[in-house]
């Protein structure tokens, strides 16, 4: 350990002395001002922070630390900055040199989302962090094995592992199992996970046992396969720097980078088939197949660009989304008229705070119409779908709000202009048009793809802004209400008091 503190960079020490300073802990020599009251008689403990200080310093303090769990905590801190840096080298390589299966890898490392989706606390307790071989050897594995996770809801609002399966590239099942959840279960999700209580009766499976063989499996530098792979290492708490996530590297046609497709969207488009029917409950093998499938079929036939084939059914619907728990729904029901069923929308990384449904109607006219009498300001989602945020009485005269979004955009013109166009154009102008359309792009248009990304992704941020400031001001609000009460509250005791002293 003291070679390996003593080769890191400045801003590794940097951030294991803030997370020690943050988590309290204390060498031999005591915390961090402690350290520095007795190494540093001129300055002591009022020049404490670790980036003004110099490598020699923050290493002295860090070498003061022998305990097994405290050893143990730093090396997961160097091992995700190592990671880091492969993931740099993975971004940097020469597109000439790598593999198919390295190329799919580079397209989820490139992904506008990967920063913010696969931001890790890997220095939380619980988590370990892959160790990868070296460069030569990685480069050259194309050993793939894909995952897929059910989770739980637990008391304290996290989500836990209760089951989760693994299969190669031969989509030989390498993990099939049950996991007992480490901490008290409100909602088994059975709808979802096909979990129920009594299923996990005399189940010792921990999320540690996982772990030991997810590092087994993904040994010498293999890469993993999942779709939204983020939520299931994210439960697993495993990070690993060699990562396929098939939520990013298809696309749809004409559509924001953000608007990812649904595994059970891809396996209808790439695959020909549903992985599950609507309704039905998550297989857990079956997923993890399908993610490893789909990456087989990009290998095979290279870029599928997937078109938005929205059916007469899901167009008769509309998506309800961020619904207040507490809100049951058959107050939904009485929100929207002419639905003639709310239906609970499944969801793997529910949070406890809000969940998602769908309003369906008789036909699709329907369905606009209701939209369309629906009072609230339109605007656009994070994947350009037109959405509004209405608010309710329920109950006993409390008020809840919701997201009600359509499930697509109205493209009835831009088809018939397209149809048109494609007709007016001769075949022979059509076929260089397609000639053309095959040769590299140019460095302008690569330029304005990427300007035109960076738009979507200002968009989508300054949607995440405005959700935050409507989240404050409701806390403003609640805090406010709060204090109304307190006041009362006294009030209230003031009067008794007062009536008390008559008696």
């Amino acid at each position: 350990m003291d070679e390996k503190l003593e080769t890191a960079e400045k801003k590794v020490l940097v951030e294991i002395v803030k997370l020690v300073q943050k988590r309290g802990l204390e060498g031999t020599q005591g915390g961090w001002k402690d350290f520095l009251k007795s190494h540093d008689k001129k300055f002591g403990a009022s020049l404490s922070d670790p980036s003004r200080r110099s490598n020699d310093v923050l290493v002295s303090f860090l070498k003061t630390f022998t305990k097994e769990d405290d050893v143990k905590f730093f090396s997961i801190v160097l091992q995700n900055h190592l990671n880091r840096g492969i993931v740099e080298q993975f971004r940097k390589q020469s597109w000439d040199n790598e593999s198919p299966e390295q190329s799919l890898v580079r397209l989820t490392l490139e992904h506008p989302q990967y920063p913010l989706d696969y931001a890790f606390p890997t220095a939380d307790e619980g988590w370990i962090v892959t160790k990868p071989p070296k460069k030569s050897r990685v480069m050259r594995s194309n050993a793939m094995i894909a995952i897929d996770c059910e989770m739980v809801l637990c008391e304290d609002g996290s989500e836990g592992l209760v089951k989760v399966c693994a299969v190669d590239r031969d989509l030989q099942v390498k993990i099939d199992e049950l996991v007992k959840p480490n901490k008290a279960v409100v909602d088994y999700r059975t709808e979802i996970t096909g979990v129920a209580a009594g299923d996990l009766d005399g189940v010792t499976c921990s999320v540690a046992d996982i772990q030991k063989t997810m590092k087994n499996l993904l040994s010498g530098g293999n890469i993993l396969v999942g779709h939204s792979l983020h939520n299931d290492l994210q439960v697993l708490k495993i990070n690993h720097a060699r990562v396929i996530d098939t939520s990013y590297i298809f696309k749809y046609l004409d559509a924001p980078i953000h608007r990812k497709p649904s595994l059970n969207n891809l396996c209808k488009s790439v695959l020909g088939y549903e992985v599950r029917k609507p309704g039905a409950a998550h297989n857990c093998l079956d997923d993890a197949c399908a993610a490893m499938k789909l990456v087989i079929a990009k290998l095979e036939r290279g870029e599928i660009t997937l078109v938005q084939d929205v059916p007469e059914l899901e167009s008769a619907k509309l998506l309800l989304h961020r619904i207040p728990v507490f809100v049951c729904r058959e107050e939904i029901s009485r929100v929207i008229p002419g639905a003639v069923a709310i239906e609970p929308k499944p969801s793997k990384n529910l949070r406890g705070q809000h969940y998602s449904a769908f309003a369906v109607f008789n036909s699709p006219p329907e369905a606009n119409r209701a939209y369309e009498n629906m009072e609230g300001d339109e605007e656009k989602d994070s994947s350009g779908l037109p959405q509004k945020l209405i608010s309710f009485q329920f109950g006993n005269g409390k008020t809840a709000s919701l997201y009600i979004r359509k499930m697509a955009q109205d493209h009835s013109h831009r088809e018939a202009s397209s149809n048109k166009r494609a007709f007016e154009v001769p075949s022979n102008q059509r076929a260089k048009e397609s000639t053309e359309s095959k040769k590299p792009e140019t460095g302008e248009k690569i330029m304005e793809t990427t300007k035109e990304n960076t738009n979507q992704l200002d968009e989508h941020l300054k949607e995440m802004e405005r959700l935050k400031q409507e989240v404050n001001e409701k806390n403003a609000k609640i805090v406010l209400q709060d204090k109304m009460i307190t006041n009362l509250v006294k009030k209230v005791d003031g009067m008794k008091k007062g009536l008390n002293r008559k008696k």
